[in-house]
């Protein structure tokens, strides 16, 4: 779709090259992951990810707190053999404390996506529409368009306007008429973040008739203020998806739970299978909710992380220039990710991560999250710091070799 104008019909399929997708391509939402068609899809042998730079998947940089670690080491035959409360209670309670949330304004699963395809097929109807930023996570439109057959908007952010979200353009859009508004916040992959008292004013305006949903995977690394939770829980038309897996260091585990007023949520609960979230899910999830203090301490390095990545990245691309006419620009985004434009003359997405795969080494492309952004972005992940003269050098490399 060449225009915010039009609501576009079901998207055009996604790019299939092979250096963007994993050994195994499934008819759904591509997510990055690429890296395992490394270290083998069968795990057999875990060990080779030591020679493997994960950067095309937005995973924790750390391992979880060294605490949840000893709890899951001490009962891990337990965890592994026995089954889970079925409704995931203690879970559902450890939530509510932490965020200071009553029980009945949480629903939890396994994992974002697992509440994605769950709530929004209820609230989009077949035919209905979508509105969502552009370039923006992928699921939300894969689900739109493949699952509700309902059509999808977006609104694009420019690169030009550094990604920014003008809120009186998406305010528009709604008023032409749509069903449900997805705000990734802060932006995946761009890092564009709403401010939260605007956000909220813009909500607060939102038609009855329009649920909005704000996905906040990523918003424990902006500051424990920024989650607009409580706000949900008190508006019938607004629901907060929050992550577990991403800030927690738990992305192979799966949780994240829905923050919505309890009538919205109550008609999905007899939708959620038993033993949605699994037993080690559970326990680690309850301890890690426990240990706020250590990971406040991982958020708050991660920016610096980003900046020395973003040192490292920038020198080596600008040393790598002297065949092109420009250097790649290095971006800021996510507060756990970099964005690099690709100069013009120089080689495209898709054969640039072609080539870094080929030294283990796997950054992700921005097709597949937005119709508009072109071949000429990719989206890098923090990662180490042991891991960033491999990261930069193989993406120079590639850059060069054109």
């Amino acid at each position: 779709m060449s225009s915010n104008d039009d609501w576009p019909s079901l998207r055009k399929s996604p790019v299939r090259t092979s250096a963007l997708r994993p050994a195994v391509v499934l008819p759904n939402c591509f997510h990055g992951g690429a890296s395992f068609a490394a270290i083998g899809v069968d795990l057999r042998r875990p060990a080779r990810r030591a020679g493997v730079v994960a950067a095309d998947v937005l995973d924790a940089w750390f391992d979880p707190a060294p605490r949840v670690v000893a709890a899951l080491r001490d009962e891990l035959p337990w965890l592994l053999r026995a089954a889970p409360p079925a409704g995931a209670q203690g879970l559902i309670a450890a939530i509510a404390a932490a965020r200071g949330l009553p029980e009945a304004a949480l629903l939890v699963g396994g994992g974002s996506s697992a509440l994605i395809f769950l709530a929004l097929p209820r609230w989009l109807p077949r035919g209905g529409r979508l509105l969502v930023l552009d370039p923006s996570y992928g699921e939300y439109a894969h689900v739109a368009e493949v699952v509700c057959g309902a059509h999808v908007a977006r609104l694009a952010l420019r690169p030009e306007e550094q990604f920014r979200v003008d809120l009186a353009a998406l305010a528009r859009r709604v008023r032409r008429g749509v069903d449900l508004v997805v705000i990734v916040r802060p932006n995946n992959p761009t890092g564009s973040v709403i401010p939260r008292g605007e956000l909220e004013e813009f909500l607060r305006e939102l038609p009855r008739r329009v649920v909005a949903w704000i996905d906040e995977a990523y918003v424990d690394y902006l500051g424990d203020s920024e989650s607009l939770e409580a706000f949900a829980v008190g508006r019938p038309n607004v629901v907060v998806c929050k992550s577990l897996s991403k800030g927690l260091a738990l992305s192979g585990a799966r949780a994240a739970y829905l923050a919505a007023a309890p009538e919205r949520l109550a008609p999905l609960r007899a939708l959620v299978p038993p033993w949605a979230v699994s037993l080690p899910a559970q326990f680690a999830a309850i301890r890690a909710l426990g240990e706020r203090a250590w990971y406040r301490a991982r958020w708050r390095e991660t920016p610096k992380l980003r900046s020395l990545l973003r040192e490292e990245l920038s020198t080596r691309l600008r040393a790598s220039a002297s065949s092109l006419r420009a250097a790649a620009e290095v971006r800021d985004a996510l507060p756990n990710a970099l964005l690099v434009a690709l100069p013009a003359d120089g080689v495209a997405d898709a054969e640039l991560i072609e080539r870094c795969a080929r030294h283990n080494v796997f950054v992700r492309e921005l097709r597949s999250m937005g119709v508009a952004i072109g071949t000429r972005w990719v989206r890098v992940s923090v990662v180490p710091q042991a891991q960033h003269v491999t990261l930069a050098s193989a993406i120079a490399r590639a850059l060069q070799e054109s």
